[in-house]
């Protein structure tokens, strides 16, 4: 499946009120792999920035004065999106800012071309009454972020791929394709019989993600998950 992992900066809190996006990430997934593909511009919005916006991200009119409008990146930004699923953080606010910019060049909605998820709800689903912004994931799941001293598309779209691979960990299907019963059974066949066992240790995102699962399966089951229950044993 091709997922697209995007975020957006804006001028403001609410494209109803005029404000306009300014940044604009894409980073191109194939399953749980990344491509290298990404679509990435900054955009002259064409107004005034709110101070409160540019203490958030520290940009100002006057460095994007130069940059395309959003009329001039549409095209390549929806073409680039066609037919992915989107993995947004708090996908709703992101959304409402692309969909106003396409109504203002009269093209339809962005859910006409693509499909969209919500990490956040997700997020929201695993650990429900804990935080689960960007930050604090990160935090959770020990993804590094602490270049991130503003935010910036490009950037969070990245600590969110990472996430969101920690978070769907271990609840994706095997991929046939790339294990095939063929190549299951030679890799058994051609196995090491003799030598030392080599002991492979879980790491802090792994250890963390199976965390998530077990407080997952605990809730659901009401209770019955037995790795909760032998760890505390």
């Amino acid at each position: 499946m091709r997922r697209i992992v995007l975020d957006t900066e804006t001028t403001g809190l609410e494209p109803e009120s005029g404000h306009r996006i300014i940044e604009v990430a894409c980073l191109e997934m194939d399953g749980r792999r990344a491509t290298g593909r990404h679509f990435h511009r900054y955009v002259n919005p064409e107004r005034a920035i709110d101070a409160a916006a540019s203490q958030v991200h520290g940009l100002t009119a006057e460095d994007l004065a130069d940059k395309p409008k959003f009329a001039d990146i549409a095209e390549e930004l929806l073409e680039f999106v066609e037919g992915a699923e989107l993995l947004i953080h708090n996908a709703p606010f992101d959304v409402a800012f692309l969909d106003a910019e396409l109504a203002r060049l009269g093209r339809p909605a962005l859910g006409t071309v693509c499909t969209v998820s919500d990490t956040l709800a997700m997020a929201r689903d695993l650990h429900p009454g804990k935080k689960n912004s960007l930050d604090a994931l990160c935090d959770r799941y020990a993804v590094d972020h602490s270049k991130r001293t503003l935010h910036g598309a490009l950037l969070d779209a990245q600590l969110l791929a990472d996430v969101w691979l920690a978070m769907t960990r271990g609840q994706e299907t095997l991929d046939i394709a790339m294990l095939s019963a063929q190549g299951t059974s030679m890799a058994l066949s051609e196995a090491p019989r003799e030598g030392a066992l080599v002991v492979v240790r879980a790491n802090d995102a792994e250890r963390a993600a199976h965390a998530a699962m077990c407080e997952r399966i605990e809730r659901e089951s009401n209770g019955k998950c037995l790795w909760m229950h032998l760890a505390t044993a």
